[in-house]
């Protein structure tokens, strides 16, 4: 069984607390791309997690977690989320935590020259996180980057380093004026942090393809979600990576092998962290009051999240591109505080009224068309059963099912991991 968890909107949907009640019934879970530019948070008996390049998995003890080679990996950031996770009293081991030999290193040149990039931007900047995630996808396109597996051929990675710093500074002082980045520097940093990961690194792809064949049952965990892919999201308001539910066998290592499942998560609202068009937002005082209710800010950056309605139109197109075989529906207890409850049915441009999600650069010209719901007003933290839910929030969860055109099978009402219910 191979099941991938995915993010139908612009991320932030929830999905690490989905994987990590999930993952009690699987086997393994992987990352599939991405870096640590985004945070899935979880909370469960053992505390409060944000991860940033750990799988979710990793809080269940009998669970394998593989880093795939689709990812790019900051060292340094890495060892300190192992630090906080043994310190919090998780096991990590080779046993638990496998990561691909070919998955791409993100340095500190990559850190620096994002910065760089975004500064010169200025108000024009595309909201990156500026942790080197662009740059370093970047560079492995242009076939410059360092792969895991080279920590354990240090000789043979000195030389490859210092050819791509000779032509890293190029850009670093002639581009920007800055000062070169030097190999001793970056060398050290390799050998620190490296030699602590090294262990790690193996053919996660040959792990992978011997636990599917021996029947064993696999979850792929998304970054992000499909508006932020970057080729059908909103670009180039979005990250470096694919982060769509096909690419999940080719990030993890087995190309070879076909999913079963695609489970989609959203939220019961919007939001969206970062830049870009955001049709359905919500500014001032409205917006205020439901990113207090949702605690809405950046599991990675801590940065005040986008709000707004759920998004019809959006949410549609996303569970088109991921694929989407049930969904995952997050935070409908946040929505308690409201008499009314809006919904974007629909978008209008140019004075036309459209259902389908259009080109991005035609997303600044569209407003929301609104749809109000009648609320519940009552607190729903405790509802196990769908029968527990009072009438308002039963029927909003069939609206937004039916807009979408995807069951929703699970409704989370709350962060911790017992507080869902299974709507059938």
């Amino acid at each position: 069984m191979l099941t991938s968890i995915v993010g139908i909107n612009w991320g932030d949907e929830g999905k690490g607390r989905m994987v990590d009640l999930l993952s009690e019934d699987y086997d393994v879970v992987v990352r599939y791309q991405g870096g640590n530019n985004a945070g899935h948070t979880v909370i469960n008996e053992k505390g409060k997690f944000v991860l940033n390049l750990m799988p979710s998995g990793i809080l269940r003890d009998t669970v394998v977690n593989v880093m795939g080679n689709g990812m790019v990996i900051d060292l340094k950031h890495l060892c300190g989320e192992i630090e906080k996770l043994s310190a919090a009293g998780v096991k990590i081991s080779e046993n638990n935590l496998k990561i691909s030999d070919k998955a791409v290193i993100c340095m500190p040149y990559n850190v620096l020259q994002d910065c760089l990039e975004e500064n010169r931007l200025a108000d024009k900047k595309f909201g990156s996180t500026r942790r080197g995630i662009g740059p370093i996808y970047g560079d492995k396109y242009l076939k410059k980057a360092l792969r895991m597996g080279e920590l354990l051929n240090m000789a043979k990675m000195k030389e490859r380093l210092k050819d791509i710093l000779e032509w890293k500074n190029l850009t670093v002082e002639k581009a920007y004026g800055e000062a070169p980045v030097k190999y001793e520097d970056m060398l050290s940093y390799l050998e620190e942090y490296g030699g602590k990961v090294k262990k790690y690194i193996c053919d996660t792809g040959l792990y992978l393809n011997e636990a599917a064949a021996e029947g064993k049952k696999i979850m792929f965990e998304a970054q992000l979600g499909a508006l932020r892919d970057i080729d059908f999201g909103i670009y180039p308001f979005t990250s470096s990576s694919s982060t769509i539910s096909a690419y999940a066998p080719i990030g993890a290592g087995i190309p070879n092998r076909k999913l079963d499942e695609a489970i989609g998560i959203m939220k019961a609202y919007s939001t969206c962290v970062g830049e870009g068009p955001f049709t359905a937002e919500y500014f001032g005082d409205k917006a205020e009051e439901l990113r207090k209710a949702g605690g809405e800010y950046g599991a990675a950056t801590g940065r005040p999240r986008r709000v707004g309605p759920f998004d019809v139109v959006a949410s549609r197109y996303g569970c088109r591109m991921q694929a989407a075989s049930q969904i995952a529906l997050t935070k409908l207890d946040v929505l308690s505080y409201l008499d009314e409850i809006e919904v974007c049915v629909a978008y209008e441009l140019n004075g036309k009224r459209i259902d389908e999600f259009p080109f991005p650069d035609a997303l600044e010209d569209c407003k929301p068309v609104i749809q109000t719901l009648k609320g519940w007003k009552c607190d729903i933290s405790g509802c196990r059963n769908k029968n527990d839910l009072p009438k308002e929030a039963y029927d909003y969860i069939r609206f937004i099912e039916k807009a979408v055109g995807c069951r929703i099978t699970y409704v989370s009402v709350g962060a911790s991991r017992e507080q869902y219910l299974i709507m059938d």
